[in-house]
């Protein structure tokens, strides 16, 4: 506890440890706002990175669909079988002996 006048206020002396103190603490205080300028702006582009590859795939997967709808299997494919299955692994073929 400071040992107080007699007036009853306390009044610190000016010191060279004050000052330095003083001085310090600016250099801290600008240092911490720098980093925290420097990460604002990393966070930033993180941001903005993410977004423009989210829109990529959003492209990418409208690309997708369209190519999936815009492609369809012929109808009249001599190639392909129709099949009933008739229980179990039984299956019955139809349309094999139209080929001839």
């Amino acid at each position: 506890m400071p040992i107080l006048p007699r007036n009853g206020l306390w009044r610190p002396r000016r010191s060279a440890v004050r000052g330095i103190a003083w001085v310090g603490g600016a250099i801290a205080w600008t240092a911490a706002a720098l980093i925290g300028a420097a990460l604002a702006v990393f966070f930033a582009a993180t941001v903005v990175v993410i977004l423009i590859m989210a829109g990529i795939l959003a492209t990418l997967a409208t690309a997708a669909i369209r190519a999936r709808r815009s492609v369809r299997a012929p109808v009249d494919d001599a190639e392909v079988l129709e099949a009933r299955n008739i229980g179990g692994h039984s299956w019955v073929a139809y349309g094999w002996d139209g080929r001839r």
